[in-house]
């Protein structure tokens, strides 16, 4: 029997090792469930529910009008990139080119892409907090890197512990990876965690991967700090955000990557030969978010954190225990110790019962089980329904558990 014969088909080989060993999103099934049912409150989708300010709808319309339909440099307009360095030295303090330091990508998720394909050897290790965004590991492995974990918890506030990120470096490790303010706990990086880390860093030689796409929602006394802005941190760090959050444009699909030019000009190889360029149209709607749309921001941002403090209290209030998220628009309830389920086994069972969507915990990492994600960008008035939709559904679970 010769070796083609012995082979599996050709269907079954198809795709690459590191693309079967990726499960799919644990949020996914969730949406495909929900949009059969009718009367649900999606608490589910990291999506702001406003509608993208008019003044910037208004630019992106301009745009069309005027013509602009064409590629941009691979780097993008540079007006958005001009506007977009004087903006990350005015908020945080740290001056990048925008020749050469700053490139304008198709989301924040491409810039996370980027980042990773452009800097990773196989094999290269990357410590990650968990939980965190469901796409940072299939990033890490796409590109051929080793994901090793710091897991945060519960009663730290799901704080990162610096010696616990030491403690995990080994000869492989290549970079640190911050998703700060954290989707999906919410949780920040206090200013000493965020120099330890910084000093860490530098003691190891660490590159650094900072994603701050939820950097403008932050609330109470909450003061968001640029990790490249640290000292020391600006020539190791890649700094990534977007539009998408704080100016209510996902579907614009705007974000941007700043670094050292010598890093930038390896991670615009790999730009310019998959995408070519971001959007023109939505570069001109994100130049005008950046140059006129504050008071839209501090408008949405004050409205997340009324929404905030309903929810919080409000799931505190119906036994399940839920730290306050400092950053980002979303609660990460604990659930298993009220009810006794698993965290997937909650969310199934409160879009069944209730018609309240969130998303299970343990699809943000291990550290993430008994807990569920409930996003709070979506109407005062519906959070109210579903805080009582899920009162009452965990007081069934409650009612039913043996004495």
């Amino acid at each position: 029997m010769t070796a083609e014969t012995t082979r599996p088909p050709l269907a079954e080989r198809a795709l690459a090792e590191r693309v079967r060993a990726v499960p799919p999103s644990g949020i996914r099934r969730f949406f495909d469930i929900l949009a059969t049912m009718d009367d649900v409150i999606s608490l589910g989708v990291g999506e702001p529910d406003f509608d993208t300010p008019e003044r910037i709808v208004a630019a992106g319309v301009r745009s069309l009008h005027a013509g602009r339909t064409h590629y941009t440099s691979n780097y993008g307009t540079i007006a958005l990139r001009q506007a977009l360095a004087d903006h990350l030295e005015r908020r945080y303090g740290v001056r990048y080119d925008p020749a050469t330091e700053l490139l304008i990508t198709v989301g924040a998720s491409e810039a996370v892409d980027l980042a990773l394909r452009a800097t990773c050897d196989p094999g290269d290790e990357v410590i990650l907090h968990e939980p965190s965004y469901v796409a940072y590991v299939p990033a890490v492995v796409f590109a051929g890197g080793v994901v090793r974990h710091v897991a945060t918890r519960l009663e730290d506030d799901f704080a990162l512990d610096p010696a616990a990120v030491e403690a995990t470096i080994t000869p492989r490790t290549k970079a640190l990876f911050l998703g700060y303010p954290c989707n999906p706990t919410g949780a920040v990086l206090p200013d000493d965690v965020q120099d330890e880390l910084a000093r860490i860093a530098d003691r190891h030689d660490l590159l650094v991967y900072s994603d701050e796409i939820y950097d403008r929602l932050a609330y109470g006394s909450y003061r968001h700090r640029a990790f490249s802005a640290l000292p020391g941190m600006r020539e190791r760090t890649i700094l990534m955000g977007g539009f998408s959050k704080a100016y209510a444009m996902t579907g614009w699909r705007v974000g941007y990557l700043a670094a050292p030019a010598s890093i930038l000009e390896g991670i615009v190889k790999v730009h310019q030969y998959g995408i070519m360029s971001a959007p023109t149209t939505a570069q001109d709607a994100a130049l005008e978010a950046i140059l006129h749309g504050e008071a839209d921001v501090e408008l949405m941002r004050t409205e997340y954190d009324r929404r905030r403090r309903l929810v919080v209290d409000g799931l505190n209030a119906i036994g399940l225990r839920t730290f306050e998220p400092r950053g980002a628009f979303y609660a990460f309830p604990e659930v298993t110790t009220a009810t006794g389920l698993s965290s997937e086994t909650f969310a199934e069972r409160l879009l069944t019962d209730e018609h309240v969507a969130v998303i299970p915990g343990s699809a943000f990492g291990p550290s993430g089980e008994g807990h569920v994600r409930a996003c709070y960008a979506t109407s005062y008035e519906k959070l109210e329904d579903a805080i009582g939709r899920i009162g009452r559904f965990v007081e069934r679970q409650t009612a039913g558990a043996p004495a």
